[in-house]
């Protein structure tokens, strides 16, 4: 798969003397957060859709305008993770694509790359996802790869989900046949497990003690 497939160029880039209507008209037409403009053929800036629609002199020039752009781009050796990151920054559905001279030479549209993502072996094959946590100067990634294919379990992708001061999680996606082995050696290795695994044989353990306690309370 290469991501450059899904670089479009269906929706038409504005320029600095096209007029504040045209641009209002664009973005009542289409679903998107934000309007390339271009100058000489390279990327001057992202205009808001939100902002375009507030303004009421329809006849004004965009370049009146500059002060509203956002500058982002990717260009065309970005990986699928750094679009979705992009995206996420930006809070927009459109992300310009720029050539290595810097060029403006289409765009990547969010829907898209989420289909792509969504279709990925990383999320789309059987597996079971993992959490753990560990202290911020005590984990490996080795060790979490270590751990999980010692046990004979398959490690798809992982990735670090959440960060602080003291601690680290990882999630990660194992296809394997037995996950309690898997969670009970990250235990030894001194892992919190965040999420919860139907076989996962600790906390029926710890289920079953808190049953019996119960019933010893209530004689």
């Amino acid at each position: 798969m290469n991501i450059n497939d899904f670089i479009l160029n269906e929706i038409r880039e504005l320029h600095l003397d096209d007029t504040v209507g045209s641009a209002q008209e664009l973005c009542r037409e289409l679903p998107i957060t934000h309007i390339p403009i271009v100058k000489n053929g390279k990327l001057v800036g992202c205009l808001p859709g939100s902002d375009i629609q507030t303004l009421d002199n329809k006849d004004g020039l965009l370049k009146d305008y500059d002060y509203l752009l956002d500058h982002f781009y990717t260009s065309e050796k970005a990986t699928l993770l750094d679009l979705v990151s992009l995206f996420a920054d930006n809070d927009s559905n459109l992300i310009p694509v720029l050539d290595k001279e810097l060029n403006y030479i289409g765009y990547y549209e969010l829907g898209d790359i989420l289909d792509v993502l969504a279709d990925s072996p990383f999320l789309h094959l059987d597996s079971e996802t993992l959490i753990v946590e560990k202290n911020n100067t005590d984990y490996s990634m080795s060790e979490v790869s270590q751990i999980v294919e010692s046990n004979k379990g398959k490690l798809l992708g992982m990735y670090i989900s959440f960060e602080s001061q003291e601690t680290i999680q990882i999630t990660l996606k194992v296809s394997t046949d037995i996950i309690n082995d898997i969670i009970q050696t990250f235990r030894r290795y001194d892992y919190t497990v965040i999420t919860q695994h139907e076989d996962d044989s600790y906390l029926e353990e710890l289920k079953d003690r808190a049953r019996y306690l119960r019933k010893y309370l209530d004689m």
